[in-house]
C-alpha cells in the first residue's frame, strides 16, 4: 500500500452471536470511522490503522460497554456513548502497543512484524503519538451529550489511569535498564497493577460505570475487581510468552530476550543456586543483542526446574479467585443479564482465551 493510500480496516471478527462479537463489531465501526479521518495522510493514516486492523480481543471495550449497560438501565439499546468510549479505549491501547514494541525492541505483534520493524522507529513513534491524541475525540464525543459532571469524572479517571500506566511502564523499563535484580513479588504485582490492570481493566470498567450511571455511582466501586483481574491477566500473559503457542502473537521467550522482570524470573532468582543466580544476573545485565539463544533456552529451563512456572500459575489462579470475590461484591444486587454473565466469566476466560 502506498504512503497516501486509504488504509484497509478489516480485522477478524470474534465468533458470531456472542455478546463480545456484537460489542466488538459496534466498536470497530466507530473505530474505523474515527481512523478514516487520517486515512489519506501520507506516512501516517496507514500506520495508525495497522495495529487496530490486526484484530484483537476487544476485551477492554467490552468491559466498558458491559458496565455501562449494567449500571445504566436508562440506556436501553442506545449505548452509543459507551461504544465511543470503547473506540477511544482501543485507540489508546493500540497506541501504547506501538510504543511498547519500540521500547522493548519487540519483533512481532499479533503474528506480524511490529510497526517499527516495518516502517522504522521514527514513523512508528509518530503514529503511536497520533493514535493516542486522536483517542480524545471519541471520548469527547461520548461525554458531550451527558453533561459537565460526567465529563469531569471521565477526565479524572482518564488522567489517573494515564499516570498509573506511565509509572508502571517506567518501573518495568527502569528495572531492565538499571539491571535491578533484588526485586520481590510485591514489586512485580505493584508494577502489573499500574502497567496492565489500570488501563486494561480498571479504567474501562470505570468509564462504563460513569457513562451508564450518569455519574451517580462512584467509579471506584469496580476498582478492586479490575485490579485482581488485571493481575491474573498479566501473569497469564507472561506465562504464555514462554510457551510455543502460535495464537499468542508474539515471539516465544521474547520477555526473556527483552530482560523483563516477570514473576517467574523473580521466583527463579530466589530459588536457584548461587552459581545459577550469578549467571542469571549476568544475562539480565546484557543488552538484548548480546543475549544468546542458548542462554535464553537455559533460563527458560531454569524457571521450570525451580518450579517458577508452576508458582506463577498458582498466583494467577489466586488472583482470578480474588477477582471473582470482588465481582460478587461490586455487582451484588444487579439483575441477571448477558453483561453480568460476561464480566463474571472474565476471571476464568483469562486462562482459556485464544
Amino acid at each position: 500500500m502506498g504512503p497516501g493510500a486509504q488504509p484497509v480496516f478489516a480485522p477478524a471478527e470474534p465468533p458470531a452471536g456472542s455478546l463480545v462479537a456484537r460489542y466488538a463489531s459496534a466498536t470497530r465501526i466507530e473505530l474505523a470511522r474515527y481512523l478514516a479521518i487520517e486515512g489519506h495522510a501520507p506516512f501516517l493514516g496507514e500506520l495508525m490503522a495497522d495495529y487496530p486492523g490486526r484484530g484483537g480481543k476487544m476485551m477492554r471495550s467490552a468491559i466498558c460497554i458491559a458496565n455501562a449497560r449494567i449500571f445504566g438501565d436508562r440506556l436501553g439499546e442506545d449505548y452509543a456513548p459507551a461504544i465511543r468510549c470503547g473506540a477511544a479505549i482501543e485507540m489508546l491501547h493500540n497506541a501504547l502497543l506501538i510504543h511498547d514494541d519500540v521500547q522493548d525492541g519487540s519483533e512481532e505483534r499479533r503474528g506480524r512484524p511490529t510497526l517499527h520493524a516495518m516502517h522504522g522507529v521514527p514513523l512508528a513513534i509518530n503514529a503511536g503519538d497520533a493514535l493516542m491524541f486522536s483517542a480524545f475525540q471519541p471520548l469527547i464525543d461520548a461525554v458531550r451529550p451527558l453533561g459537565t459532571d460526567v465529563a469531569r469524572q471521565v477526565l479524572e479517571v482518564t488522567t489517573t489511569m494515564a499516570r498509573h500506566t506511565a509509572e508502571g511502564q517506567a518501573l518495568e523499563l527502569g528495572w531492565r535498564d538499571h539491571n535491578m535484580t533484588d526485586l520481590t513479588e510485591a514489586d512485580y504485582l505493584q508494577m502489573a497493577l499500574k502497567k496492565t490492570a489500570w488501563m486494561g481493566m480498571i479504567w474501562p470498567a470505570q468509564l462504563g460505570v460513569i457513562i451508564g450511571s450518569g455519574g451517580d455511582i462512584d467509579p471506584d466501586h469496580v476498582l478492586r475487581f479490575g485490579y485482581f483481574l488485571g493481575l491474573a491477566f498479566q501473569i497469564e500473559d507472561d506465562l504464555r510468552n514462554l510457551a510455543a503457542d502460535p495464537g499468542y502473537g508474539k515471539e516465544r521467550n521474547g520477555d526473556l530476550r527483552e530482560g523483563k522482570r516477570t514473576l517467574m524470573l523473580i521466583h527463579a532468582r530466589r530459588a536457584c543456586t548461587k552459581a545459577e543466580r550469578e549467571r542469571l544476573d549476568a544475562f539480565m545485565g546484557q543488552p538484548r543483542p548480546a543475549r544468546s539463544a542458548e542462554d535464553v533456552t537455559w533460563l527458560a529451563g531454569l524457571m521450570q526446574e525451580c518450579g517458577s512456572v508452576d508458582h506463577a500459575r498458582q498466583v494467577a489462579q489466586a488472583m482470578a479467585g480474588a477477582a471473582l470475590h470482588e465481582f460478587s461484591v461490586a455487582y451484588a444486587g444487579q439483575p441477571a443479564s448477558e453483561d453480568l454473565d460476561y464480566l463474571a466469566g472474565l476471571p476464568n476466560w483469562v486462562f482459556s482465551r485464544p
